[in-house]
């Protein structure tokens, strides 16, 4: 099985290019607003340790907003608590997907959390200035303070890119973009020959 890492900045379009791929993906985002919609043993963890903000089962995100807003650090405890229930969640999706050729990691802390394995292909997500801010805008909760500690929590962005296998523009059309992940699925599978596997 291969495993493809999708990282980039905050607002590059990592989820679009994830999907594009046509295999299995974990999607961390994903998982974290289901965890906090189900699962009361985090609730119960951030509440203990945010008791100022975190009221309400399912966490609100307005709440969780409002503690980052208040203190950046509260984004470390925040994680700190939804981290470990995201691995568990990552670990049951790897086995669930054992026999697929290729499997697909949209995690956007992937790197700083240390979840990727050194045979892991890493794929940077690349995007003008402009592209994403017009993609955050469109995000619900979009909220200039919550991007910049977001983006402050993210390994600098020209030290990730050195940390990639293929390093991908999304600044075009969605068609130039799907044949673009064709290209470099077709690279990787071409490659899984190699010594890498």
């Amino acid at each position: 099985m291969i495993r493809v890492g999708i990282i980039g900045g905050i607002g590059s379009g990592k989820s679009f290019i994830s999907k594009l791929f046509g295999y299995p993906v974990f999607n961390a985002d994903d998982e974290v607003k289901y965890i906090y919609k189900k699962n009361k043993d985090c609730f119960n963890k951030l509440k203990k340790k945010l008791p100022k903000f975190i009221k309400t089962f399912p966490i609100q995100k307005k709440e969780l907003i409002s503690s980052i807003s208040s203190n950046k650090k509260n984004l470390k405890i925040i994680s700190s608590v939804v981290h470990p229930f995201v691995r568990k969640n990552m670990k049951k999706f790897i086995i669930r997907n054992k026999k697929s050729e290729m499997i697909i990691f949209d995690i956007p802390l992937l790197i700083e959390n240390k979840l990727n394995k050194k045979k892991d292909i890493i794929i940077f997500v690349k995007s003008k200035k402009s592209k994403v801010l017009n993609r955050l805008k469109k995000r619900p909760n979009f909220n200039e303070k919550l991007i910049r500690n977001l983006r402050e929590n993210q390994v600098i962005l020209s030290k990730k890119i050195k940390l990639a296998d293929y390093v991908i523009n999304n600044n075009f059309s969605a068609n130039v973009m799907k044949k673009k992940v064709k290209l470099i699925k077709k690279k990787i599978l071409n490659e899984r020959n190699s010594s890498r596997y």
